[in-house]
């Protein structure tokens, strides 16, 4: 898929002796200014006819600026026709509810059956977009609310909003042991120094800020139901911090280390065991709209696989009295 565009722009008054990225910056909002400056670079814009290269040239008033570009697809995945469970969709953006088992990003030995295909299948013209407009990730095994931006306006505005934290996180987690009460996790998350598939707490250079605000729901027998809200949004962050405190997720495999179910009646420990993925659910988004900015407010249910798990731990279990 290829997309043109044909632009001309008379530099104002108030533009005069102003950068030529800047004044297209301010005009082209649909495109960040430093895909501009690669439009610049690329000999694809000129002034008054003449093929302009350098972003930092002064415009002067009166003068024609000109941009005539194909932009090329820069998700070259096959489109594959695969559900989407659609929470909602209008021209700027699309909310879905990622089922567990699925895949967001194509990647090595995984280039089929992802999100990101099936995107591309439903909505053909998020080939343009970076990522397909995939403005965030879950886990493959985590369910839950995700957003995908329609146009190149709004991809950059909730890339821009996430960035600055102006979205609302909200997850449902079920975590090994008993919690006694709700807590911030405030730890740098950097990858793991020799496991190198995994994140971990860690004080190097190289580690990121992340903030959890953790919060109780209910007391399960061997578990705790939490509530998570995330300031930060690191790889892996809340299954790498719900470790760190000696709360691992449920049927987490890569940073699990359980003990609640070894104390369970057996009929309750098999139900346990059979998990198998870890109990991590995005239930919340909250945001003012990329484009009318207004407030946005969608919610996932929690899965069924995951309420099983709630109502079997819900019975009473001496641990919990």
């Amino acid at each position: 898929m290829k997309k043109r565009i044909n632009y001309q722009h008379i530099v104002s008054e108030k533009e005069d002796k102003q950068r030529l990225d800047i004044v297209l910056s301010k005009q082209i909002t649909d495109h960040s200014r430093a895909q501009i400056q690669t439009w610049i670079k690329s000999d694809r814009v000129r002034i008054d006819q003449a093929i302009i290269n350098s972003t930092k040239t002064k415009v002067l008033h009166g003068q024609v600026i000109h941009i005539d570009i194909e932009l090329e697809a820069e998700s070259k995945e096959q489109a594959e026709d695969i559900p989407l469970d659609k929470c909602y969709e209008d021209d700027d953006l699309m909310i879905i509810n990622k089922p567990a088992g699925l895949v967001v990003h194509p990647g090595a030995g995984n280039r089929q059956g992802t999100l990101m295909n099936a995107l591309l299948h439903d909505t053909p013209q998020l080939a343009l977009l970076p990522r397909a407009g995939i403005v965030h990730r879950l886990d493959k095994d985590t369910t839950g609310v995700m957003m995908i931006a329609k146009t190149h306006q709004s991809y950059l505005k909730l890339t821009e909003m996430l960035a600055n934290r102006l979205i609302k996180r909200e997850y449902l987690a079920i975590v090994d042991g008993t919690m006694k009460a709700g807590l911030t996790i405030n730890q740098p998350i950097g990858r793991h120094p020799t496991h190198r598939q995994k994140m971990a707490v860690s004080t190097n250079s190289q580690a990121k800020t992340a903030v959890s605000h953790v919060s109780l729901i209910q007391r399960l027998a061997g578990y705790t139901l939490i509530r998570i809200n995330l300031e930060t949004g690191r790889t892996h962050q809340i299954r790498v911090h719900m470790q760190h405190i000696g709360h691992p997720l449920l049927g987490d495999k890569t940073y699990g280390h359980h003990r609640g179910f070894q104390k369970l009646p057996a009929e309750q420990a098999v139900v346990v065991t059979r998990f198998n993925r870890q109990a991590l659910h995005a239930q919340k988004l909250v945001f003012n709209h990329p484009i009318s900015h207004q407030t946005c407010h969608f919610e996932a249910s929690i899965p069924v696989d995951m309420q099983n798990i709630i109502h079997c731990l819900s019975q009473k279990h001496t641990d919990d009295k």
